[in-house]
């Protein structure tokens, strides 16, 4: 979903600990299993993936999407029966409400109790009895500028809309994204249901595109960090490595608010080998591969046990452990209604076609 710098030589270091510390590096005998996974591009250390074959024998065919509506794409055309899929909390809702996962036997897993109280808690927001989501991490948007550049902190969504940085600064290439800002900008919810409040933030970003200097994804960090953009929509994991390697750099959420998402796993009604999804996801709680998938994004992580492992500088850090108390005007995307997502489909279509 989002482009992670890879810090190589960790990463390395890490796995090779984790391998020699789990069976000393033996690998299980095959069982003929294979799992097919579905997630966000750059979103799991692949020693990780390794690691879970090498212990249980169980094949992983491991595919990755940009955006949660690919995702949903590329699922729903039923081409490849896929197993597990890690989307964002708007889109775990859809699949929900629409049947399409199954019921996870969480009380069986043996590492599920690493995920802390007040995650399990939020995924309600979109999962009602956490009954078919795992959390698996979450964060802020806000925007990452470069100090050197600003006339003062851009605390306000309407610095992308005011023409003060024309031609200075990028948006996020997500359709619920771009819709959120706006929508927070004009003051309402960015669950509304209200089509004329949608239109009017559909105006809005047609009035605005002309000051846009580009509409990006994976590379939208990066460009502020070298210097090519004033500022840019990020997520609150990428503004941690932004500021880690331009120290100019400085992340902000916007006084009106903003999406507090969570990304989080289900596994599919097409599943046939639930037992071996659920491994997986139970692997996916143990605190060493946790803490390893958190050094790879760096995105705040539920994981309790890692949290409490954390030196006080990044638990005190806002972009790794965001203080939801301070977002007092934020909310958690659950618009899941098929005849809204439509029309945002439609108007988000004239916006990139103009």
């Amino acid at each position: 979903m989002k482009k992670r710098i890879v810090m190589a030589v960790l990463a390395a270091a890490l796995g090779t600990a984790l391998l020699a510390g789990c069976g000393g590096g033996q690998k299980a005998e095959s069982t003929g299993e294979t799992l097919t996974v579905f997630n966000y591009g750059e979103y799991m250390d692949p020693e990780m993936i390794q690691q879970f074959e090498d212990e249980t024998g169980i094949e992983v065919k491991y595919e990755e999407a940009v955006t949660p509506e690919e995702m949903y794409s590329k699922y729903s055309s039923g081409v490849i029966d896929y197993d597990l899929l890690c989307t964002s909390d708007y889109m775990l809702k859809k699949l929900i409400d629409e049947g399409s996962v199954q019921p996870v036997d969480f009380d069986s897993f043996e590492y599920g109790g690493n995920i802390g109280d007040d995650y399990w808690n939020f995924a309600k927001s979109f999962d009602e009895e956490n009954q078919y989501v795992l959390p698996y991490f979450w964060g802020t948007i806000g925007i990452l500028y470069d100090t050197t550049k600003v006339n003062e902190t851009p605390d306000s969504w309407d610095v992308l809309f005011n023409g003060e940085y024309a031609g200075q600064f990028i948006m996020q290439d997500s359709m619920r994204d771009s819709f959120m800002i706006t929508l927070k900008s004009l003051g309402y919810s960015l669950n509304t249901d209200n089509e004329q409040e949608i239109r009017q933030a559909q105006q809005r970003m047609l009035k605005q595109k002309p000051d846009v200097q580009a509409y990006l994804v994976d590379e939208a960090r990066d460009e502020v960090v070298a210097g090519n953009a004033t500022m840019a929509v990020v997520y609150s994991g990428e503004a941690y490595l932004g500021h880690e390697y331009n120290p100019d750099v400085e992340y902000v959420v916007p006084k009106e608010g903003t999406n507090i998402w969570m990304d989080g796993w289900v596994i599919t009604k097409e599943c046939q080998n639930t037992e071996a999804a659920q491994k997986f996801l139970d692997f996916l709680c143990r605190e060493d591969v946790a803490e390893a998938n958190f050094e790879y994004i760096y995105y705040s992580t539920p994981n309790q046990a890692v949290i409490d492992n954390m030196d006080e500088d990044m638990k005190n850090n806002e972009a790794i452990l965001p203080d939801i108390s301070k977002l007092k005007n934020s909310e958690v995307c659950t618009q899941s209604d098929p005849a809204i997502t439509e029309l945002y489909n439609e108007l988000w279509k004239e916006i990139k076609a103009e």
